[in-house]
């Protein structure tokens, strides 16, 4: 899965590469999607929420630039899978699931592999996390249709946001702040289910 699908794709970064391949994806799957979990495509998790493709969660991590040590918070924990890997690169991280059953789900498998110390949290990530905050890289695996600005908000000084953004059509956007204030680019076109909770009141 990581030769031929991640790094063939142009995820290069050596840290993420090595983390996807001890991170079990077939462990944050239902059992009856198992079989599939080693596939370049999403599966569904329940809930009508998915988990990314394995290339997509590669490359989100590895535009992050996650260091050990570091605090991330991610939005949308959905099957704890990339919450795995942030923490293999060493990470701080805390991560905001709003289904319930899917925290819950997510917390369990979490533990069971071994990384209990993840923060995993049942709420709206809209609003990010401001008590842990500020967060040297922030990770939304669903998609608002505008950037949440409370989420810029804790971004740390060097900090990056790594978001998908969209509707119909969505684009992964990465979002830094600097010295001068935040810049942003875009990165490819992507297709995330979509941010729910209040992120859906706001743009209406």
């Amino acid at each position: 899965m990581v030769d031929e699908q991640i790094a063939a794709r142009g995820v290069h970064d050596a840290r993420v590469l090595a983390a996807l391949r001890k991170v079990p994806r077939h462990r944050f799957v239902p059992p009856a999607e198992r079989s599939h979990a080693y596939r370049d495509g999403p599966l569904p998790i329940g809930s009508r929420q998915t988990i990314s493709q394995p290339y997509i969660v590669g490359l989100m991590s590895q535009l992050a630039e996650v260091q050990a040590g570091e605090r991330v918070l991610e939005v949308g924990t959905g099957s704890g899978y990339q919450a795995a890997v942030l923490a293999e690169l060493g990470a701080e991280v805390h991560t905001i699931e709003i289904v319930p059953e899917l925290a819950e789900s997510a917390r369990r498998a979490l533990r069971e592999e071994g990384y209990a110390r993840v923060n995993v949290i049942t709420g709206d990530g809209y609003r990010g996390l401001p008590e842990r905050a500020p967060f040297d890289a922030i990770v939304v695996t669903a998609a608002p249709d505008h950037v949440p600005q409370p989420l810029i908000d804790q971004l740390a000084l060097g900090g990056k946001l790594v978001i998908p953004v969209g509707e119909t059509f969505q684009e992964l956007r990465v979002l830094e702040r600097t010295g001068k204030g935040v810049v942003g680019s875009t990165v490819i076109s992507v297709m995330f289910v979509p941010m729910t909770g209040e992120a859906r009141k706001k743009s209406n």
